[in-house]
């Protein structure tokens, strides 16, 4: 924990000082990585902002997330866009009360690093699977830019912003090959904390039609926007 702390120090020094420097944003990337390894849990309150480039059209929301490792997942959005995704030891379920129906879907939608969920959680492979780009300061956050090195259609481009003196992520938005933008902001965050293992299990309540996506893993629509 020492050591990560001094990292940290270390590189929130440098980053008055060299903002753009490649060798910066390798270390934050780094130190980043280095927190979340440290970290088994966490809540958070966040708020939502989903633009569509084509239209100029905004959409808002607001929810909470809980997260436990190694990526069992509570994602619950408030109305008038309520939501339940869960994601479990062995499956993903995506709730939807407005139209009565239940999606299941298989983990590999949630288990790459171009995954707006891996980013926010922390669990990304930055070092690996990203360039990294320091953009300096914004409101007394650390702003990156990850270029991810093999696009996907969901992520060509995502932009972080994180607290230098303690390495947690809290905001995000992710830009997808339409241009489109997935804002996430944590209005709150506690690490670390207890979890009822009933959060991350999920059962249709009665008369919800379900639609099993096991096996042809294709959403309906994309998850967590």
């Amino acid at each position: 924990m020492r050591k990560i702390c001094a990292l940290v120090v270390a590189l929130a020094l440098s980053f008055s000082l060299v903002p753009a420097a490649p060798v910066f944003a390798a270390d934050m990337a780094a130190a980043i990585q280095a927190r979340y390894e440290k970290t088994g849990s966490f809540s958070a309150d966040f708020e939502q902002t989903l633009t569509h480039k084509e239209s100029g059209s905004v959409e808002k929301r607001q929810g909470k997330l809980l997260f436990k490792k190694p990526l069992l997942i509570r994602w619950q959005t408030a109305k008038p866009h309520e939501e339940t995704l869960v994601v479990t030891g062995k499956e993903i379920w995506n709730y939807l009360p407005d139209e009565e129906v239940a999606y299941r879907y298989p983990l590999t939608l949630v288990q790459d690093s171009r995954s707006i969920i891996q980013v926010i959680t922390g669990q990304a492979a930055l070092t690996k699977d990203f360039d990294v780009k320091s953009e300096g300061k914004e409101d007394g956050l650390a702003k990156l830019r990850l270029f991810p090195k093999e696009p996907a259609p969901q992520m060509v481009e995502a932009i972080i912003w994180v607290e230098p003196d303690t390495g947690y992520i809290k905001r995000a938005n992710i830009l997808d090959f339409y241009g489109n933008g997935n804002e996430i902001r944590f209005t709150s965050f506690a690490p670390d904390v207890n979890i009822k293992a009933s959060e991350f299990s999920f059962t249709p309540p009665k008369g919800i039609e379900v639609e099993d996506r096991i096996e042809h893993a294709v959403p309906e629509k994309e998850l967590f926007q």
